[in-house]
């Protein structure tokens, strides 16, 4: 009798979550609706990674269907070699947008902006989008709250692993019907199951919800493709800054941490890649790794940080939202997902070019020394744990 019972009230979650999921695919498809015809703006962040390049170009195909012309930019740079390799060999049509021309571009021709893997805080577009008052139509996010953002349409899903596999439902909805025969198709395919699978850890770390979606994925994707983005080298600079991680390094009760100094800007990638080096340490649950990238051409500088983890019982988001808090406006310097997270500090008045090479060193020496007093004020020296009480 207990088993039947049990039976019946999963059976009864299932059909719940697809109500849900039936219900959320009909908002979606009403906004498009109301909006045909009009042109989009669609943001992803600075430095977009494969989660945001695939679910960027999953809503620029499906909302062509509604007459919806949009435009897919971004205001830093393609750094990563996965990522690189990702936009060149499928011709994702995602644009940049020089950060030194964003003042002289016209943002009137946009009747919407959406954001996708995103909500706003992690590009150099949001305060344009907002000095324009384009209204965000659409939203869909798989990290936690970032700020007050506002949405015709929203969909934020934390508990999911990837904003991919979100963009996957919606085509097993019926929001798109992929055809092998169209090559957009196929490689769009190929980009949305990279996009789960760098987000999941290689599918280490993958749910129900995400090996659904690269099964469904798997009958249109191109498998030589997938394979050709997936064996992207990493390039000498990536290596020289996990060397630098490794040997700067402290480990603190299975939490290994490090500064890496100064990075430019177009290597910024390199840092998560670092941390998910370290992380893979014998005895080691939790790594973050930082350092200040900065830009030559703009004279901005920005302390970038990434967390990677194991632990069950750690939450990216809360640990990194606790160990930093907030800026002057209110909103976080970081947050994240599960077994991932990163930040972003704006140096500020400290920033920027100087020629005296003491004072280069003094900078990195104190930004490096502040945010070790922060990780470790989270940290339990006496019982080896991660204290975010």
């Amino acid at each position: 009798m207990n088993e039947r019972n049990t039976a019946n009230n999963t059976v009864k979650v299932l059909q719940s979550e697809i109500k849900a999921d039936l219900e959320i695919v009909q908002q979606l498809q009403q906004t498009l609706e109301k909006h045909r015809g009009e042109r989009q703006i669609v943001v992803i962040q600075d430095f977009p990674d494969p989660d945001a390049l695939a679910s960027a170009w999953t809503y620029q195909l499906i909302a062509q269907q509604y007459k919806i012309d949009t435009d897919i930019v971004y205001a830093g740079v393609l750094s990563h070699q996965e990522n690189i390799t990702l936009v060149k060999l499928t011709n994702l049509p995602a644009k940049r947008w020089d950060p030194q021309n964003l003042k002289s571009l016209d943002f009137c021709g946009y009747q919407g902006c959406v954001l996708v893997d995103s909500q706003g805080n992690t590009s150099q577009l949001t305060p344009f989008i907002q000095e324009a008052e384009i209204p965000i139509v659409v939203l869909v996010d798989h990290h936690s709250d970032q700020g007050n953002i506002q949405a015709e349409f929203s969909d934020r899903r934390p508990h999911i692993n990837a904003t991919a596999t979100i963009f996957t439902q919606y085509l097993q909805q019926g929001l798109l019907t992929l055809n092998k025969l169209n090559q957009k198709h196929v490689k769009c395919a190929t980009a949305l199951m990279h996009g789960i699978r760098t987000d999941t850890n290689q599918l280490l770390q993958a749910q129900e919800e995400d090996f659904l979606a690269m099964a469904y994925l798997s009958n249109y994707h191109d498998p030589q493709l997938f394979k050709a983005i997936m064996q992207s080298a990493r390039s000498r600079r990536v290596m020289d800054v996990i060397e630098k991680a490794l040997t700067n390094r402290q480990v603190k009760n299975n939490f290994s941490f490090a500064g890496v100094g100064y990075l430019r800007y177009e290597d910024r990638d390199a840092i998560p890649q670092a941390a998910d080096f370290l992380v893979t340490e014998e005895n080691v649950h939790t790594s973050v790794v930082y350092g200040i990238v900065h830009d030559e051409q703009e004279s901005v500088e920005l302390v970038i940080g990434s967390l990677r983890t194991n632990k069950l019982t750690l939450d990216p988001d809360e640990f990194i939202k606790q160990a930093l808090g907030k800026d002057t406006k209110g909103r976080y310097f970081g947050g994240g997902r599960y077994s991932a997270g990163g930040f972003e500090i704006p140096i500020g008045f400290l920033g920027g070019f100087n020629d005296h090479s003491d004072y280069t060193r003094l900078k990195w020496e104190v930004f490096d020394l502040q945010i070790q007093q922060k990780l470790l004020r989270l940290v339990n020296p006496d019982e080896g744990i991660i204290n975010t009480d």
